[in-house]
C-alpha cells in the first residue's frame, strides 16, 4: 500500500478517555493521536487491559455508561465522532459505517434465532432489501464466509455450529451492514491454530472484495504477521510505536515492542527458557509520569522516569516513543532475540537484492 498518497478514512487527535469506577477516575486512553487510511490493514497490539477495545470501541459509541471521552476528537467522513452524545446520531454511523467482530461468538448471537434469520435482519436493515432479495444476500455472505450449502445451514441454530463457524457467522452479520471500516476484537482467540488461518485468510478475502478497512485488535503480534499492512503497538493507553509490518517485526525501536517480540514461542531457542515481560502494567488510577514501561524495562533511562517522551520519526511510516531515539541518549543493545530476528532479516534483504 501506497501510505504517500493513500487516503485518511478516520484521524483521531489527542484522545483521552476516561471511567468512573466506585468514586474513583481511572483514565484508559492518554492522548492517542492516529490516522486510519482508506483500504489498509490495522493491527492494534498490546497485553490484555491496555485500551485496545476501548479505544476503537470509542469509533462507535460503545463505550460503557461510566466511561466518556474527556478530551481530544474522532473524525470521520467530515464529522467530529467524540461530540456524538445520542444513540440516534451512533445509529447513523454503527453498523453501516464501523462495523465490529466481537471475541466471543456464542455471546454475539441470539440462541433462538436461526442463523439466517440474524444475518438477514443486518441485511435487511442497513441494505434496504426485503424477502427473497434479502434472502438471496444473506445465502451469498454465507457462500462469501466459506459455510457450504447456504440454504440449509441458514435454518439451523447457534448451537448447531462449531466455533470457528460461530465466527465466520458473527463475521457475514458485520459484512451485511456493508461498513466501510471492519474492526475485528481478538476474532481467533478461542480458536485453534489451523481454524485461526483459515479466519484470518477469509477476512483477507473478505477486505478484497468489498474494499474494507480492517482494523484487528490482538495480543499476538504472531497472528497478524502475515494479514496487517501497518501495526500499532499500545501499552498502558497510550500508542509507543507503529510502523509497517516488516519495520514493526524487524526494526522494532520501542523497549516495550522488543519485549512483545522476544516473548513469541517462535523466536524461542530449544533448551532455553522463553521471554517473559517482568512485572505488571501501572494503574491507570494513578498519574503515569514518564516513559509508562520504564518501570518494567532494564534498559530505561533515567530520563523515562521523569518525562514522557515523544514520537520520534524513524522513517515515513515508522515511529516510537522513546527517549532512546534521543540523539544525545546512550546506545543500548535490544535483546538477543531481535538482534536475531534482525540478522535473519538483513540475510533475507540481501539475498533477494533489496538491500
Amino acid at each position: 500500500m501506497d501510505y504517500a498518497h493513500a487516503e485518511k478514512i478516520l484521524s483521531v487527535s489527542d484522545l483521552v478517555i476516561k471511567f468512573n469506577l466506585r468514586g474513583r477516575v481511572l483514565t484508559a486512553i492518554r492522548g492517542i493521536s492516529m490516522d486510519i487510511y482508506k483500504g489498509e490493514s490495522l493491527a492494534i497490539v498490546g497485553e490484555s487491559g491496555s485500551g485496545k477495545s476501548v479505544f476503537t470501541k470509542s469509533f462507535m459509541g460503545l463505550l460503557d455508561s461510566n466511561g466518556w471521552i474527556d478530551n481530544g476528537s474522532i473524525m470521520y467522513g467530515g464529522v467530529d465522532l467524540a461530540k456524538y452524545t445520542t444513540e440516534k446520531q451512533w445509529l447513523r454511523v454503527r453498523g453501516r459505517e464501523i462495523a465490529m467482530v466481537f471475541q466471543d461468538p456464542m455471546t454475539s448471537l441470539n440462541p433462538l434465532k436461526t442463523i439466517g434469520r440474524q444475518i438477514q435482519e443486518t441485511v435487511e436493515l442497513h441494505q434496504g432489501l426485503r424477502g427473497a432479495a434479502a434472502r438471496e444476500k444473506t445465502h451469498e455472505i454465507l457462500c462469501d464466509v466459506g459455510i457450504a450449502e447456504p440454504e440449509r445451514r441458514a435454518k439451523q441454530y447457534p448451537h448447531e455450529f462449531s466455533g470457528g463457524m460461530r465466527q465466520r457467522v458473527v463475521i457475514a452479520i458485520a459484512v451485511a451492514c456493508s461498513p466501510r471500516i471492519l474492526i475485528c476484537d481478538e476474532p481467533t482467540t478461542a480458536l485453534d491454530v489451523t481454524i485461526q488461518a483459515q479466519i484470518l485468510q477469509l477476512l483477507r478475502n473478505l477486505q478484497s472484495k468489498y474494499g474494507l478497512t480492517v482494523v484487528y485488535i490482538t495480543h499476538d503480534l504472531g497472528v497478524v504477521a502475515n494479514v496487517a499492512d501497518r501495526i500499532a503497538v499500545m501499552y498502558a493507553g497510550d500508542i509507543v510505536e507503529t510502523g509497517l509490518c516488516e519495520e514493526v517485526f524487524y526494526n522494532a525501536q520501542h523497549p516495550y515492542t522488543w519485549a512483545l517480540l522476544a516473548s513469541l514461542p517462535q523466536l524461542g531457542v530449544r533448551g532455553e527458557d522463553l521471554n517473559s515481560i517482568a512485572g505488571t502494567p501501572p494503574s491507570l488510577f494513578a498519574d503515569i509520569k514518564g516513559d509508562a514501561f520504564a518501570p518494567r524495562n532494564p534498559r530505561a533511562l533515567k530520563i523515562d522516569y521523569l518525562l514522557r517522551p515523544p514520537f520520534f520519526e524513524v522513517s515515513p511510516t515508522h515511529r516510537a516513543r522513546t527517549w532512546l531515539l534521543d540523539p544525545r541518549a546512550p546506545h543500548v543493545e535490544p535483546p538477543a532475540a531481535i538482534r536475531r530476528l534482525r540478522a535473519r532479516f538483513d540475510e533475507w534483504k540481501e539475498a533477494s537484492g533489496r538491500v
